[in-house]
């Protein structure tokens, strides 16, 4: 017997919201997204994002085979390298990757909202902003939008990010916590001069630097199969045709560069980075960095003082389960996470994954709709909430690394340790072994 299709409301087009809406329009469920930009082109903010196992599978799962493909052609090159060095750039931990196993993927945030947001030209509201919602005794839900139009469909999903106003609705309870760590980043373009600043294994890589005052830096390169010109040599018949059919190419303008942030806790910081302009951004993290080893200052100097921002680092309380209805989170609107194990992106994707996949079973008959919710939202605080768990603990203000005197004893700590890890196998192995765990790559896969 044929089933009428279940109809669902997204409110937010990020990374979690537009994947959950491939996934259900390959279930054959009827879905509409709702957001608050004006127009594709609107909201390519950011650098890299690194997919791991979880977000590659979801991805795959959620996605057209041919648009899956264009989302591998289009990532950047596969980091070659974990590092950690010092301030001075000493190697304290190095670690070999591979895009199977804890490399995963890197690719532009901006191209990634690309891929995303093509074959769903019909499906997308632009330039809604959501207000509330109202329930009905038929079992509905009704979304409104400050322009005085509203939409019902049967289940609303917020994954309308850390300032969710579905969430704050749903779950009063729920609250953010600023971690007392902020944050400054920018982008540098790729050039023969700023390659001469970086050792092979930086540039090879991802790299975490390791400093005083519990300072803290990445560096990453990103390099991608197209140049100014169009693609460059190399690349396959197949990646070139699916880049020629892909909309998306038509709104990014990304080009190879190299991103770098700093952060530390702002009780050490000389000004607060929230208050300044782009350019006394650049100078603020010159300041921060002073006895770093010239060339990361160099390479602050040589950044595109347009691309420098700043974040306060927050993250999400857990809240306890809730009732199951016909209004749903995902993604930051729920669990938001420091970027200190780097995952927030892969974990929208799963629940992304997790969720279409449920009401996939539903809309065939296999569950109702309310167990494929409640399902759902129960796997989701499990694995959710740990990862918000574990990226705190690298991001938190009030860590003894952050204190005047205590902090050198556990800096000093801690280099001790990533450099026994560097020097015994067995150790080194462990960590990779745990790590890879925890990003769900599978150990036949190693």
């Amino acid at each position: 017997m044929n089933r009428e299709p279940m109809n669902v409301i997204i409110i937010g087009g990020g990374t979690g919201g537009l994947c959950l809406a491939h996934g259900l329009k390959q279930a054959g469920i009827n879905v509409a997204l709702y957001e608050r930009d004006r127009s594709r082109t609107d909201g390519l903010q950011g650098y890299r994002v690194g997919i791991n196992a979880h977000g590659v599978a979801s991805l795959a799962a959620c996605l057209p085979p041919d648009l899956f493909a264009t989302f591998v052609a289009t990532c950047a090159r596969t980091p070659g390298h974990l590092n950690i060095l010092t301030e001075r750039l000493t190697e304290l931990l190095s670690i070999t990757l591979d895009e199977e196993s804890m490399g995963g993927k890197s690719v532009s945030r901006m191209t990634l909202r690309q891929v995303l947001l093509t074959g769903l030209e019909q499906h997308i509201h632009f330039d809604k902003t959501f207000t509330r919602y109202e329930q009905h005794a038929n079992g509905s839900v009704t979304a409104f939008f400050d322009d005085g139009t509203h939409a019902t469909a049967d289940l609303l999903v917020g994954a309308d990010g850390a300032r969710s106003r579905v969430r704050r609705q749903l779950l009063p309870e729920a609250r953010l916590d600023n971690t007392g760590i902020v944050s400054i980043a920018a982008k540098v373009p790729m050039s023969e001069a700023s390659r001469a600043l970086l050792p092979p294994k930086v540039l090879d890589g991802i790299t975490l630097i390791n400093a005083p005052k519990g300072f803290g830096a990445i560096v990453h390169v990103m390099e991608f199969p197209w140049g100014a010109n169009g693609l460059k040599e190399g690349i396959g018949g197949n990646d070139a045709g699916l880049l020629a059919r892909w909309p998306g190419l038509l709104f990014d303008n990304t080009r190879d560069y190299l991103m770098w942030g700093v952060w530390g806790a702002l009780h050490n910081l000389p000004a607060n980075p929230k208050s300044l302009g782009q350019p006394a951004l650049l100078a603020l993290a010159t300041e921060i960095t002073d006895g770093w080893h010239p060339n990361l200052r160099a390479l602050i100097r040589a950044s595109d003082p347009a691309t420098a921002f700043a974040v306060d680092v927050r993250t999400s309380v857990p809240v306890d389960a809730w009732p199951t209805t016909n209004v749903t989170v995902l993604g930051d609107a729920v669990h938001l996470m420091t970027p200190g194990r780097g995952v927030g992106a892969n974990t929208a994707l799963r629940d992304a994954a997790l969720l279409s996949a449920r009401l996939g079973a539903a809309q065939r008959g296999e569950m109702s709709g309310h167990d494929a919710v409640a399902g759902y939202e129960a796997q989701m605080r499990e694995y959710g909430f740990h990862a918000v768990a574990e990226s705190r603990k690298q991001f938190d203000a009030s860590g003894a690394i952050h204190r005047p005197m205590v902090g050198r004893v556990a800096l000093g700590a801690m280099r001790t340790g990533l450099r026994v890890v560097n020097n015994v196998p067995l150790l080194k192995r462990r960590m990779i072994d745990a790590e890879n765990d925890f990003r769900g790559v599978e150990r036949s896969q190693r």
